[in-house]
């Protein structure tokens, strides 16, 4: 056997990482195929399955409480089931339980008897997801050393947007075959509901057998300086088009001021989610709606999916973008074209007197298709631009409200979509899609007009390579040794 000195060269191998399995990373891709599935099918189950149990007029606010049922639970629980595994110290089995927990509320949803319990299941899985979002957010972080975050990071969020993208499109199929025809309809997507339960059991499965808990627990705390550097992480929760990293605390550390500039940020921030949502919140009614685009319940995912593949195929892009040019005009110019496009949906609405389209037709799904892909790319580069210029807006001494700040934006970003959807739904329902999406556009002007008064010197990126220092050749071969070789 040979020993290491007649090695003619050696290798240095990387450090292993503390966990030995990456095969975890695709414990979430069934989950996100579950998650792309509920995103319009759960609204969708609602409007038909009981809709004999209310007045057609308060359909849209149905819808708008539908979609806001889970994400009020979600908020404060992603906050509570990230502490609780702090102070346990365990990961995989909040992971494991968070999966099969969902799927078995998701599997019994489509049996409940009136809609009352079927909004109070949907509550229910909104507390059971609302762990896998931040302990495996945090998970992949204590499982990986910080020169391996950026490519597992980019992994990890291609898996759940491939898994988003891939799940509204199974719904389209799926329904487009077996629900031909009204009556099967309603029973197509009651088992489309199941398979999301099913997809999601199998996630808790592939999560038991290979994520392994992490040796050394980290504070989340202690990640808010490294942590906002890598906010690419997407987690896709119910079509709201929401990033959320979901590792900080709001409750934790000394009270920090914040800079005036930023304060305005996350005031305009909670504003133009607010908007946004008024009309995403509703988007199911509008797109079914006879006097909307009066679309089938196939065609819905497939506007869905336009949003999705947009959004997703963009993220990275958006990202780069916001770190070479100015994150401020990126972030107001995608408002602003966001504020255009939907008042375009009320002229569909109108679509005899305008555009001539017809309900259910072929221009009609493509018009749809095109404008929510549009809203897809504002929503991709709003969501890169804006975490950059949080940061920027920070001074590099300002650690300790970095934390904070960031906290907030995820806080200001979620209540500020949910009260959007209720706002929007009710004023729908009361009023008529012209005022509802009209109200829209006003409001998303609005939280851009306080942020044009932010005053923010932009510093281009320059890449400037560093010097790299040759090796001389010489020095191998005069002691006689190859100059590759490492002693």
């Amino acid at each position: 056997m040979a020993s290491k000195a007649d090695v003619d060269y050696h290798v240095k191998e990387p450090t292993p990482r503390p966990s030995s399995s990456d095969l975890w990373f695709f414990s979430y891709l069934p989950w996100a195929l579950a998650v792309g599935l509920t995103t319009p099918l759960i609204p969708l189950v609602a409007l038909f399955l009981y809709k004999g149990t209310f007045a057609t007029a308060y359909s849209p606010l149905v819808v708008a409480v539908v979609v806001a049922a889970s994400d009020l639970t979600e908020i404060p629980f992603t906050v509570f089931w990230g502490n609780l595994s702090d102070r346990l110290h365990h990961r995989k089995y909040f992971m494991v339980g968070s999966f099969v927990a969902t799927g078995l509320v998701l599997m019994a949803m489509p049996f409940m008897p009136n809609l009352q319990t079927f909004i109070l299941m949907n509550v229910l899985e909104g507390v059971c997801m609302a762990a896998s979002a931040p302990i495996g957010t945090v998970l992949l972080l204590e499982t990986r050393q910080k020169r391996w975050w950026p490519r597992d990071i980019g992994v990890f969020g291609l898996v759940s947007g491939v898994g988003t993208v891939g799940g509204l499109a199974l719904g389209a199929i799926w329904l487009y075959v077996l629900g031909w025809n009204v009556s099967a309809t309603i029973p197509a997507m009651q088992s489309l509901l199941i398979l999301t339960g099913v997809l999601a059991l199998l996630s808790g499965i592939i999560a038991l057998r290979y994520i392994e808990e992490p040796e050394e627990y980290t504070d989340r705390e202690s990640m808010t300086d490294d942590v906002p550097a890598y906010a690419g992480l997407v987690s896709t929760i119910r079509g709201l088009g929401r990033r959320a990293l979901n590792v900080l605390d709001l409750a934790r550390g000394e009270p920090v001021p914040l800079p005036r500039s930023e304060l305005f940020f996350l005031a305009s921030l909670f504003i133009v989610n607010l908007g946004s949502q008024m009309c995403l919140g509703t988007l199911v009614y509008f797109l079914t709606a006879p006097d909307g685009a009066g679309l089938s319940q196939a065609a819905v995912f497939v506007v869905f999916l336009a949003s999705a593949l947009t959004s997703t195929a963009l993220m990275a892009p958006s990202g780069k973008a916001a770190d070479r040019y100015s994150p401020k005009n990126i972030f107001l110019a995608s408002i602003i074209v966001r504020a255009i496009l939907i008042p375009v949906l009320i002229l569909i609405a109108l679509k005899g007197s305008f555009l001539y389209l017809s309900p259910s037709s072929v221009s009609m799904i493509g018009a749809t298709i095109g404008i929510n892909g549009l809203i897809g790319v504002t929503l991709a580069f709003a969501s890169t631009a804006s975490t950059v210029f949080l940061l920027r807006l920070l001074s590099a001494n300002a650690n300790k409200a970095r934390g904070k700040a960031v906290g907030l934006y995820y806080a200001l970003s979620g209540f500020g979509g949910l009260l959007g959807t209720l706002v929007g739904g009710w004023v729908y329902a009361v009023k008529d899609v012209t005022w509802a999406y009209g109200l829209a556009a006003i409001v998303l002007i609005g939280g851009c007009l306080i942020i044009f008064p932010i005053h923010y010197h932009f510093t281009p990126y320059r890449h400037v390579p560093l010097p790299i220092k040759a090796k001389s050749a010489t020095a191998g071969k005069a002691s006689g040794v190859a100059p590759w070789t490492k002693t």
